[in-house]
């Protein structure tokens, strides 16, 4: 096999290797000995058919957003670089939208936008690539309006390895009669990197084969009204903390079911530590949803409920041109972070509510970046059932993420990494560390992966770490495992485990 058939071929002495074996994360910078560049499904192919009879680990990246290092792994040889598969298209035969895996979320955003009006409720930072994210499940700013993104998957594309050591592309579909059919499943939110490589996503809602491409996924918003709202610290002790964090909570209890009409509005409050000054919420409803001027102005006089804000501005704007570019996060170029997450069923307990406040107030951290994010969720999420996808988690209000981001040198790794750790350990005491699955807590998201929940020194509540992301799906995922991937050459810290 020549080598011109895996792709474009970047050494460790090309100048364009470093760009492309650096992600997200900065405590992970991978060294592999070779990566390919494909262009193609059948480069992809011969690329992974090339990795497997050389005997070398092989991984592929589409935005390189993993927060943690499972494309960056030292012991990974061959990097498949899929950022050139970047198309979006309507396929006609397939009645949905053709969607490359190294797609970044900006093109597909503006593409789907300028070309048909629609859209997917996926994520808002912009430089994050659909390959890992769909595969996690996806989620983003309309997922309470319209579900998540794999909710909307039709069919994937997938280069799998059988037990003979042959690569070969599938193409599975949301079919039950698709002799592929549970490959489609596994990538409703199995997560990248654990049955072989998407090379191509088709997206279109459920239901019959739409008529047009316009009636194969949401209508995007026109316009959209949106509230900023900011605290100051100082003016802030923990009883009235407490109250905000409980009346943020309460809304979202009693708005995020299926068809809930606060389904339209979502928002995010970004609680950041102390050594900051201030910390914010953003809430934004499209201007079309009925009653949205109501929506944002009764979520407004919740939240804030005996808990008077520093500033408050409101604004109707453009979505895709205004609001969408303020809202993406860029990548630090230097940035180092350690990032965990929990499903909320619904509010924090007083155990949780005070730990968030001790550790976000710690005088003795400081790191202004270092912070509590509460995101809305439910709504349409909660419409889907817990096994028609591999994300169980359908009946959760909040998704919170904890993170000690983002710091530029490696000697402070040990600080900000045992801070997180603390806290979280903190929040979820009661539960043994993690957010063990019960009235309150959901497990976690694989898109936010975590090595420390297979850690037995971080998680001493007895349940597995694939329980926490997984729940009962994770059988079947390990059938998939087995059927696809049955030489294990797809694997991370957290990857699915063939059964045993």
């Amino acid at each position: 096999m020549s080598e011109e058939s895996c792709g474009v071929t970047i050494t460790p002495q090309d100048d364009r290797y470093p760009g492309l074996v650096e992600g997200y994360n900065h405590r992970f910078t991978g060294r592999p000995e070779v990566v390919r560049r494909v262009r193609s499904t059948e480069e992809a192919v011969a690329a992974v058919q090339e990795a497997v009879d050389s005997g070398r680990r092989i991984a592929a990246r589409s935005g390189g957003h993993c927060f943690e290092d499972f494309t960056a792994s030292p012991d990974i040889q061959v990097l498949l670089d899929l950022s050139a598969l970047c198309d979006v298209r309507y396929d006609e035969e397939m009645r949905a939208f053709a969607v490359g895996a190294g797609t970044t979320l900006d093109r597909l955003y503006q593409e789907l936008y300028d070309g048909w009006h629609v859209t997917v409720p996926a994520g808002t930072c912009f430089e994050v690539g659909v390959g890992g994210h769909i595969c996690g499940g996806g989620y983003g700013h309309l997922s309470r309006r319209d579900g998540l993104v794999v909710d909307h998957l039709h069919a994937v594309e997938v280069v799998t390895v059988d037990a003979t050591g042959r690569a070969r592309a599938q193409v599975a579909t949301r079919e039950a009669e698709n002799p592929h059919h549970d490959l489609w499943w596994a990538h409703t939110g199995g997560g990248g990197g654990n049955f072989g490589v998407v090379t191509r996503f088709w997206l279109r809602s459920p239901g019959p084969a739409p008529a047009t491409p316009e009636q194969a996924l949401p209508r995007a918003p026109r316009r959209v009204l949106r509230a900023d709202v900011t605290w100051s610290w100082d003016a802030l002790d923990e009883g009235s903390f407490t109250t905000l964090l409980r009346n943020y909570t309460d809304w979202h209890e009693k708005n995020s079911a299926p068809d809930a009409p606060g389904r339209h509005l979502w928002s995010n409050l970004i609680v950041l530590h102390r050594s900051a000054g201030t910390f914010s919420m953003n809430t934004v409803v499209d201007e079309d949803a009925p009653g949205a001027a109501d929506l944002l102005r009764e979520h407004l006089e919740a939240v804030t409920r005996g808990v008077a804000p520093a500033r408050v501005e409101e604004q109707a704007v453009s979505w895709m041109d205004t609001w969408m570019p303020s809202y993406s996060w860029p990548s630090d170029p230097h940035g180092r972070y350690k990032n965990k997450a929990g499903y909320l069923r619904r509010g924090f307990t007083d155990h949780q509510l005070a730990a968030v406040h001790r550790h976000l107030t710690d005088p003795g951290y400081h790191n202004p970046m270092a912070c509590l994010v509460l995101t809305g969720f439910g709504g349409r999420v909660n419409a889907v059932a817990p096994d028609a996808t591999a994300v169980p988690q359908r009946d959760t209000i909040l998704k919170a993420s904890y993170s000690a981001g983002a710091w530029t040198s490696p000697d402070e790794d040990e600080l900000h990494i045992a801070w997180v750790r603390r806290f979280y350990q903190d929040v979820y005491a009661e539960t043994g560390g993690v957010p063990r699955p019960d009235d309150v807590n959901d497990g976690s998201y694989i898109s936010y992966p975590d090595t420390d929940l297979a850690d037995p020194a971080w998680n001493t509540s007895g349940t597995d770490w694939h329980f926490l992301y997984y729940k009962d799906n994770y059988p079947r995922l390990q059938q998939v495992k087995k059927r696809y991937d049955p030489r294990n050459v797809f694997r991370h810290a957290l990857s699915v485990e063939l059964p045993s």
